[in-house]
């Protein structure tokens, strides 16, 4: 019974070590291939989680299917996720650990190489806005691929404040018209 349970020495270092290298390849995936890679955004994307845990998962144990290298790797992990963390906590390792958030649409333009930069489709796009509740371009103020992989909407008719854009790839877009999307044909709706 106890083989079942226990993990030797070698193999608790093994799975420790498999377990940081895994985390390692997939931070680098993320920052290489942006962080669309875990965004949720749609079913496949979930799909792809659920098999990337599973490749994760089988990559870290290898051989030690046992609880204790269950444990080891769970408790690797957490100490990763705190020690990256903590790195967050300084500007130099937010900068490497977190992709910054880009700008995919200033006022009602879309700017395509943003797009293809995130990943993002131009039907990904047009859902996150009827779900904003954004009926026409010209309601859009700008549009934010977030580091979390989400998709920021803000609306148009108010000026942006530039400390929420202090980080935002192309934010120098947005700078010169504060309401870069209210065109002149259209009346300026009153503040709700």
């Amino acid at each position: 019974m106890f083989e079942l349970l226990g993990i030797t020495v070698e193999g608790a270092l093994a799975v420790a070590f498999a377990t940081a290298g895994m985390y390692l390849v997939m931070m680098v995936l993320v920052r290489l291939l942006g962080q669309r890679v875990l965004s949720g955004m749609s079913s496949f994307d979930l799909v792809a989680v659920i098999a990337f845990g599973a490749v994760i998962g089988r990559a870290t144990l290898g051989d030690s299917l046992r609880l204790a290298g269950g444990v080891v790797a769970l408790v690797t992990l957490v100490a990763i996720q705190a020690l990256v963390g903590m790195v967050r906590g300084t500007r130099v390792g937010s900068r490497a650990v977190v992709n910054r958030p880009v700008l995919l649409m200033a006022g009602r333009q879309v700017l395509e190489s943003h797009l293809r930069t995130c990943h993002v489709s131009r039907a990904e796009l047009h859902s996150r806005l009827r779900q904003a509740g954004i009926a026409h371009p010209d309601d859009v103020g700008a549009v934010i691929f977030e580091p979390s992989g989400s998709i920021s909407v803000l609306r148009s008719g108010r000026p942006i404040d530039p400390s929420l854009l202090a980080d935002v790839v192309g934010a120098e877009l947005l700078r010169h018209d504060p309401t870069p999307s209210m065109s002149p044909e259209r009346p300026e709706r009153p503040p709700h």
